[in-house]
């Protein structure tokens, strides 16, 4: 059973910064990209950060300059440094990964997708 934690949530001033992290534990034969998703109370979730396993990034128009996200593939953890906080950052965060259960998944290009339970992100003064 693959499982992702998450930590690093909580209530935040605008204009501070906060540090999320995600550890993935459980049998999983390769992890190819992971990610930081959020949604916000009457929205879609929606992409804030992915990284490859090559190290390539993106992330979201909305916070490009300010969050920063990092990975260690030995350990297959993924950080969050989110950086000049503001309201609109004010969501639950959920971390991602996209990878292969096994080899036979590898041997068939066959991606999963796995999930955190997420992690509350305020930001109010």
């Amino acid at each position: 059973q693959v499982a992702l934690v998450e930590s690093g949530g909580g209530l935040v001033h605008p204009g501070g910064s906060l540090r999320l992290s995600c550890a993935v534990s459980g049998s999983i034969y390769r992890i190819n990209s992971m990610g930081w998703y959020r949604q916000a109370p009457g929205k879609q979730r929606e992409l804030v950060a992915g990284i490859t396993s090559g190290g390539s990034t993106k992330y979201a128009d909305s916070v490009k300059g300010r969050f920063t996200i990092s990975r260690d593939s030995v350990v297959n953890t993924v950080a969050l440094q989110m950086n000049s906080l503001t309201p609109e950052d004010t969501a639950v965060y959920y971390c991602n990964a996209v990878g292969f259960r096994s080899l036979y998944d590898s041997r068939r290009r066959y991606e999963s997708d796995f999930w955190g339970q997420g992690t509350q992100v305020t930001v109010s003064s």
